[in-house]
């Protein structure tokens, strides 16, 4: 079996509840509804919207919700297709980009975003964001909320402020786990997308960091990972499709060389 796939994604999903995990969205989180052990499954819309509602229809297949981000370029925002994803009992936001898009200038991009979250809120109930890490830009999106505040605009939650912090100690700490750069621990890869507390599981050592799916799953079915956890996944890396999954590899491959030359001149 191939990693990133969506046959590897249903495995480590049925891993997940044979471990004992309850599953919320983000927003649900912000409301207060995440008990016991759990997980937050967050999916991040930055190309191929279509690979997101077959991970969205896999999930409802499992009786679980996630939450799903979107930008609103025309390539990704297509109504029907949120609309149906959001039918499924699934949790849609706003992926934004509004400070990179806009050069820096803070006063256009609170506008852009004030306007782009209307146009997103006239196809789902919107009421959490994350921002879009763009690592090429020199901008960082989150510089947004420096003279401005998204709960103004009705948001009770954005991931990087309020779950992925150091101020949540103990049981409220939650675990993030994302696939940038098409692994589990491609943290030399990332340039913004990652919790700003130190990562960890539980007792283990930095080395034993996930890599896989397939070694999350193994980690889930010998109990050793952390009670509270987010995934996050960009659903253009999740397909059956052996062209698409080639494709998908490759120019991987190539974004994360770039990166990491980045990351060293930045």
């Amino acid at each position: 079996m191939k990693d990133f796939t969506l046959i590897a994604y249903r495995e480590l999903l049925i891993a997940l509840k044979n471990a004992g995990y309850s599953f919320y969205t983000f927003e649900e989180w912000c409301d207060g509804k995440a008990k016991g052990k759990y997980v937050i499954l967050r999916h991040d819309v930055d190309n191929k919207p279509l690979n997101a509602l077959k991970l969205s229809i896999l999930e409802a297949e499992q009786g679980l919700s996630a939450t799903y981000y979107f930008r609103t370029s025309k390539r990704i925002l297509h109504p029907d297709l949120i609309k149906e994803i959001a039918s499924l009992g699934h949790e849609i936001g706003y992926h934004y980009r509004d400070l990179v898009d806009a050069s820096g200038n803070a006063e256009k991009a609170i506008k852009s975003f004030h306007s782009n979250l209307l146009k997103l809120r006239s196809v789902a109930n919107i009421r959490t964001i994350s921002m879009d890490g763009c690592p090429w830009s020199k901008y960082d999106n989150r510089d947004l909320w420096k003279a401005n505040n998204y709960r103004d605009f009705g948001i009770v939650g954005e991931p990087y402020f309020d779950l992925l912090n150091s101020k949540l100690i103990g049981e409220n700490k939650v675990q993030y786990f994302t696939d940038t750069a098409r692994m589990w621990d491609g943290d030399k890869y990332n340039v913004r997308d990652k919790a700003i507390f130190p990562f960890s599981l539980g007792s283990e050592s930095r080395s034993e960091v996930v890599h896989s799916t397939f070694d999350f799953i193994e980690k889930l079915s010998t109990n050793t990972m952390v009670n509270n956890m987010m995934i996050t996944t960009h659903p253009q890396r999740w397909t059956d499709n052996k062209v698409e999954w080639t494709q998908e590899l490759i120019m991987q491959s190539l974004k994360n060389r770039l990166k990491q030359l980045l990351i060293r001149f930045r």
